[in-house]
């Protein structure tokens, strides 16, 4: 199993890495939320991944994070009706942050307003895996980038600031996806030490 894969980034769209290793390039599907935190092409990066094999095919998944990787592997292996494919689209829509937070809440809508995600997904997403990403469960033996060793990152950490930006917005009107792409980018303009308050300001424009 292939469990990680640093090289030199050949090239890059929203859905897909060409990493150089060695002189051999390999194919990493990546969610549009990897994709973001990218270098630039030529340069040194690192994939946390997992592999598909089949008959006809060896695929190769990729993510910035282990606890990404981690709940794409959880989501194909628990879900059902989620493979790679659905698994990979619903984390281009939602930040991990987000989708945990709204899967342990049992906010099946807010789930389901996310293009490509559905009611029926957004409710076997809460049902098979609430009880494995609450506060006694974890997808790993860690915890999320800036969250507490619970299943769900506390309000005051940069996960937790993130989630709630993103909530704001929705209540305001925004569609999920949209909130949580303009949470992501006021982010990573901002740092992660940026306040709730600051990233909902900045994502307003």
């Amino acid at each position: 199993m292939i469990v990680s894969i640093e090289g030199i980034l050949i090239s890059a769209t929203p859905l897909q890495a060409i990493v150089e290793v060695g002189g051999i390039g390999y194919e990493v599907n990546i969610p549009v939320t990897t994709a973001e935190h990218l270098p630039g092409t030529s340069q040194t990066v690192k994939l946390h991944t997992h592999a598909v094999y089949r008959d006809d095919a060896q695929t190769l998944y990729g993510f910035t994070a282990i606890e990404e990787r981690d709940f794409f592997r959880l989501m194909i292996e628990k879900v059902s009706g989620v493979g790679p494919k659905v698994a990979l689209s619903i984390m281009s829509k939602l930040a991990l942050p987000v989708l945990r937070s709204a899967i342990v809440n049992g906010d099946v809508s807010l789930l389901a307003k996310s293009p490509g995600i559905g009611k029926k997904t957004a409710e076997r997403l809460v049902v098979e895996l609430r009880d494995k990403l609450g506060p006694a469960g974890m997808t790993t033996g860690g915890s999320v980038p800036g969250g507490s060793s619970a299943g769900l990152a506390s309000a005051d950490s940069p996960a937790g600031r993130q989630r709630d930006a993103v909530l704001a917005l929705t209540a305001l009107g925004y569609k999920v996806a949209d909130a949580d792409k303009a949470v992501r980018q006021a982010m990573q303009e901002l740092g992660s030490d940026a306040t709730t308050e600051v990233l909902i300001k900045t994502a307003l424009g």
